[in-house]
């Protein structure tokens, strides 16, 4: 490989005494970009002045492999490497977390299967259940976040899966209101950690036109959970005789298995492509080198208190964290009373599990037809909005007809498929922190910020479910509504902010900033965020 001008200048780099201070890009160049030499001081606080990598600010790990600067890669080779991890990675994320859906879905299966009676369960303790999960998952969300980005990750994954599965498995010795509380916190404990691990290995390993796509495929497996879950909670539904009611074999048996799952994503899944000992040298730092254009980093385990602050401050975060919160909160209650609601409408117990299925293939619909949009058209956020319009008219429907006759029956039942089509909005404002938050303290920071938006939101799900309110539950519709009006006023203003940022960008380059189009993409790997890079674009 050809030695760059950067190579040669390897080491002279900032010292820690010129170590950049955190300076708003955004901010310091004036609302109408025309303070040039203003901006050029900004850029050379930020080091981004030098045509060369800053190995100061690289990890230590990564550097070992990174090149100095981009290289090409060819679309052929480009694919090679896809695929390569494709089989390596992708398998193990759509798998555990099918596993992980299908785990927290048991209770809902559960819920017909007599667990209520088996339990004692009054009132609003079944709705507890659910809400328990999240409030654990409140707590731990953002040291489980922290330990992510120190150590390794899939090690960390494995050994989480591991215990969530032994947690799962002591369901069904659970014989009190009490008892399922402690293992259900247990099971949020561990679980908090599958969603943020795979938005870092998704941004890890993945280019950022690819991310969308391979959310939506692992995300998807709560409708695979729905299909698969629905033909095994009938098969163990059939258990009438034995040792061991319907419901606890099922504890037990999912339990059981996702053990073994763990173990072999412990053995089979590499932490990082620097440390993946299945793929050659060489094959590693092509690896790095295609997700460069990223902009985002692959991983740093500097701790900079200065991007705590930058996410806290950053209107983007907390668009996020209110489109999490706006579709958890419907899908958490969605999902725990499915059942619930379905044999609502004068379904047996058989139809009602079958029907359950249907709405798996809807779920999974729903999501690949969204990302299908969105790599045709390149609009996330319009296509985000689009997909909120059906919720709102299944949840009217919903509302306002009564179930009198077969007809009515029906007709209430497809409404209730169509209400789930904001999923895809869920879907996609998680593909877009990985592709739109950049600097790992920051990722950490804003990664965490959402799961905790999106643990309130399916913590606050059930409860809006009232039991006297039942079975058409008008106050838990009415606020879904309510989340719905927010959810696509929030995306109209994150695509207002974030088309603003890429304008005024475009005006550096206008201007003659080089360090706002750096095509060799130098500073890739210098961990920096989103709003420190000039030369960062925004997805929307």
């Amino acid at each position: 490989m050809a030695t760059t001008k950067a190579e040669e200048h390897r080491h002279d780099v900032v010292e820690p005494s010129e170590a950049p201070q955190v300076v708003d890009v955004e901010d310091s160049k004036g609302k109408d970009a025309t303070d040039i030499s203003q901006i050029e001081r900004v850029m050379s606080a930020e080091g981004l002045e030098k045509d060369y990598m800053n190995y100061d600010r690289v990890d230590k790990e990564l550097a070992k492999y990174v090149n100095a600067a981009r290289i090409d890669i060819s679309e052929a080779e480009n694919k090679r490497l896809k695929r390569l991890i494709d089989k390596r990675v992708l398998p193990i994320m759509i798998f555990t977390y099918f596993l992980q859906a299908l785990d927290k879905g048991t209770l809902s299966f559960a819920s017909i299967m007599g667990i209520k009676t088996d339990a004692h369960l009054v009132g609003q303790q079944y709705s507890w259940l659910t809400t328990c999960i999240y409030i654990a998952v409140l707590i731990v969300e953002y040291p489980t976040n922290w330990l992510i980005q120190r150590v390794p990750i899939a090690k960390y994954l494995g050994l989480n899966i591991v215990l969530w599965s032994i947690t799962l498995a002591l369901h069904a010795v659970c014989r009190s209101f009490a008892s399922f509380v402690a293992v259900r916190t247990l099971l949020g404990i561990f679980e908090a950690v599958c969603q943020p691990s795979f938005l870092v290995l998704s941004s890890m390993w993945y280019k950022r036109e690819e991310q969308a796509q391979i959310v939506t495929y692992w995300y998807m497996m709560n409708g695979g959970q729905q299909i698969v879950g629905g033909l095994l909670a009938y098969c163990f539904s059939l258990i009438h005789h034995g040792p061991l009611k319907s419901w606890q074999a099922i504890f037990l048996t999912y339990g059981c298995f996702s053990v073994l799952w763990g173990c072999f994503v412990l053995w089979w899944l590499p932490d990082s492509p620097m440390r993946a000992k299945c793929f050659t040298k060489k094959d590693k730092t092509l690896m790095i080198e295609r997700v460069r254009t990223n902009q985002t980093g692959i991983q740093n385990k500097t701790f900079r208190p200065e991007q705590i602050k930058e996410a806290l401050l950053d209107p983007q975060s907390w668009c996020y964290c209110g489109i999490a919160i706006c579709t958890t909160l419907p899908t958490s209650g969605l999902g725990a009373f499915a059942n619930i609601i379905i044999s609502g409408f004068h379904f047996t117990v058989l139809q009602t599990q079958l029907l359950a299925m249907v709405l798996g293939v809807v779920i999974i619909i729903i999501l690949l037809s969204s990302t299908w949009l969105v790599k045709k058209t390149g609009q996330n956020l319009i296509v985000m909005g689009l997909y909120v319009i059906p919720s709102f008219i299944g949840t009217i429907v919903l509302m306002t007809v009564e179930n009198k006759n077969k007809g009515t029956q029906v007709g209430l039942l497809i409404s209730y498929y169509i209400v789930l089509s904001f999923w895809a909005a869920q879907t996609l404002a998680m593909s877009m922190i990985s592709r739109n938050i950049a600097g790992q303290t920051k990722k950490t920071v804003v990664v965490a910020m959402n799961f905790v938006a999106w643990a309130t939101g399916n913590a606050i799900g059930p409860q809006v479910f009232l039991s006297w309110n039942a079975p058409r539950y008008f106050i838990a519709f009415a606020v879904h509504m309510g989340c719905y009006v927010l959810l696509v006023l929030v995306i109209m203003f994150l695509r207002w902010e974030l088309k603003r940022r890429n304008v005024r960008r475009d005006r550096l380059v206008e201007a003659g900033i080089r360090e706002a189009k750096d095509e060799m993409l130098v500073h890739a790997f210098d961990d920096l965020t989103d709003v420190e890079n000039p030369n960062f674009r925004y997805i929307y």
